[in-house]
């Protein structure tokens, strides 16, 4: 499954990963690489538990990038 994740860099360095499609899923860590890892984790635990209490999954993303040359 895919689903987009966005990072920030905090005013301390560290970088924040959020997934969008599940509220409330957020992770971090000392490094972009770390952050998205984390981000990983935490969307596998949040996809469980919503297997665990019967709640739907939202769907993975479909996604395109275009290029445009200005």
């Amino acid at each position: 499954m895919r689903y987009r994740v966005l990072i920030d860099q905090d005013e301390d360095g560290m970088f924040i990963a959020e997934c969008p499609s599940l509220p409330g899923c957020i992770s971090q860590g000392k490094t972009r690489r770390e952050a998205l890892e984390n981000i990983q984790d935490a969307i596998r635990g949040y996809i469980e538990s919503l297997k665990k209490h019967n709640e739907p999954i939202p769907p993975p993303i479909e996604e395109e990038i275009v290029e445009v040359v200005i």
